[in-house]
């Protein structure tokens, strides 16, 4: 199964490059060679149980996958952006597939470091590796950028340090590449802007998606520590966490985002919602379909207390989630892009604040949430948080939250690029949860090594290219320009990936079919 998921990876590797070959492909091709070998020593630290941290397990580590995503986004980013003719964003990209390679390198040496006997083959391929990067970064990045590079770095190793040792059994080693190193990219991006504000520069909504993520993140942190002194569980603990959340929020969160907007955020977040008819008309079926996935909650659970204590939830009443999303983003997609974006935002930090009253136990919802949401468990939530709807959120958000908007002037890019924002829908909600359903009903034909089925790929694949015609009719600003070909094979490799990989496939699938799209 690792050997397919490699290869799989392998092939999304080279295609990409063969469209967009330059230095930087050396590098990628380099990066993904020693990550294949290091990637087998990570599998035996985590089966030794002789890894740095306590991973999660029934999964392996997943390094190769993970290294190649950051790096080939920053790739693609630049790519599109130097066709586009925008310099400030051709650079970017530069940043980010540099600080990819980086961060995974680390990874990398971190395990060639602490495995006995000392991998000799493994150690001369990854300081290859390292030395092409190393070179081509040299001359490909001015001072600045080197240093905002070696900042990310910094900050990647300080949060692993951190939260890896306050969260055991929640990521792999890949996973934790994914989240760790976009956390420390986003919090480096904050730093920067707000220490160079200039009026009138930057779109207010991406300030507003560095604002929630870090003060989030910095939020979860602080009490993390708090209660490490206290019972979290008490009413006088409860007061005091919605107390200092209220200001933080109010004291912290709110006047820095004033400083890079330069407006009231509450008086701007509010006029953004109700600017116009069509918003106010998404907002009401959003507030209706959250209040049908909290239905479907509470019905799993009454049906689970007159059962049996022990029922747990269905593969398939799992999907309904992804059924709902998918309403939720493709009129978001279709008919107003920027509301999306936000409303994503407010239900990332909204998701996150829940899962912290869950884990801290604060009165009065967190015994109840807790005894809600631990239905709906399965074997990825093995750690003390449960993550795996956030996953899902951000697998349908990334690729919204990350279409480069400066470098696709008429709001959408040419070719298989338009299809770039409904990375999620396609990959996650119609893919994934279309493989699950019919894999798990009718599938009996399983691919080799793995328990997912022939027939389940087979059906995400053709769900995929129907969801893409109906794109076509419906959203009249996509154009594929012929581009059908491309599309099938990216749709392809990465339902064969979800087919192969162990990790988190909400997380990995959307982000590999955006990269594909993207080239």
């Amino acid at each position: 199964a690792v050997l397919v998921e490699s290869l799989l990876v392998f092939t999304m590797v080279l295609s990409v490059h063969a469209v967009v070959w330059d230095r930087f492909s050396w590098c990628a091709v380099a990066l993904a060679v020693q990550a294949f070998y290091v990637q087998f020593k990570w599998d035996r630290l985590l089966q030794l149980g002789s890894a740095v941290f306590q991973f999660r397990g029934a999964a392996n580590s997943g390094l190769l996958p993970a290294s190649m995503v950051i790096p080939l986004l920053g790739v693609v980013m630049k790519e599109r952006c130097r066709a586009a003719g925008i310099v400030y964003f051709e650079r970017f990209g530069v940043v980010v597939a540099s600080t990819g390679m980086l961060l995974a390198l680390f990874l990398s040496v971190l395990a060639v470091g602490i495995t006995k006997p000392v991998p000799t083959n493994t150690c001369i391929l990854t300081g290859i590796a390292g030395s092409v990067i190393i070179y081509t970064m040299k001359h490909s990045l001015t001072v600045s950028e080197v240093i905002e590079v070696l900042e990310v770095l910094l900050i990647f190793v300080y949060l692993s340090m951190i939260l890896l040792y306050l969260l055991p059994r929640c990521f792999t080693p890949g996973e934790a590449l994914l989240v760790l190193g976009g956390v420390s990219f986003v919090l480096n991006q904050l730093i920067k802007r707000s220490l160079n504000v200039i009026e009138g520069r930057g779109d207010p909504i991406d300030f507003f998606l560095l604002v929630a993520v870090v003060g989030v993140i910095l939020l979860g942190l602080f009490f993390t520590v708090l209660f490490l002194f206290m019972d979290s569980g008490t009413w006088i603990s409860s007061m005091f966490f919605h107390m200092m959340t209220a200001v933080l929020g109010l004291g912290v969160i709110m006047p820095w985002l004033y400083r890079l907007i330069q407006r009231n955020p509450l008086f701007w977040l509010l006029q953004f919602l109700f600017q116009t008819q069509t918003r106010l008309y998404l907002l009401v079926y959003w507030t209706f379909l959250a209040a049908s996935a909290c239905g479907v909650v509470f019905y799993q659970n009454a049906k689970r207390s007159s059962e049996s204590k022990k029922h747990q939830a269905s593969t398939i009443t799992r999907k309904y989630f992804h059924f709902i999303v998918v309403a939720t983003y493709v009129p978001g997609l279709i008919y107003d892009r920027q509301l999306l974006y936000v409303a994503a935002v407010l239900c990332l930090a909204v998701f996150i604040f829940l899962e912290y009253i869950r884990y801290f136990r604060i009165k009065p919802f967190g015994q109840t949430l807790r005894h809600l949401l631990s239905l709906f468990l399965d074997e990825r939530d093995s750690g003390p948080l449960i993550l795996t709807h956030i996953y899902l959120l951000l697998g349908m958000s990334l690729p919204v939250w990350l279409f480069p908007r400066s470098c696709a002037p008429k709001g959408t890019l040419p070719g298989a690029g338009a299809l770039v924002p409904y990375s999620g829908v396609l990959a996650v909600g119609v893919g994934d949860t279309i493989a699950s359903v019919f894999g798990s009903t009718m599938g009996e034909i399983k691919w080799p090594g793995t328990k997912k089925t022939f027939e389940g790929t087979m059906t995400a694949i053709f769900a995929q290219i129907i969801a893409v015609a109906l794109i076509l009719i419906f959203d009249s600003s996509v154009n594929l320009n012929s581009s059908y070909a491309w599309i099938l094979a990216s749709v392809s490799l990465v339902s064969l990936l979800e087919a192969y990989t162990t990790q988190i496939d909400n997380l990995l699938l959307p982000l590999y079919l955006q990269i594909m799209l993207m080239a």
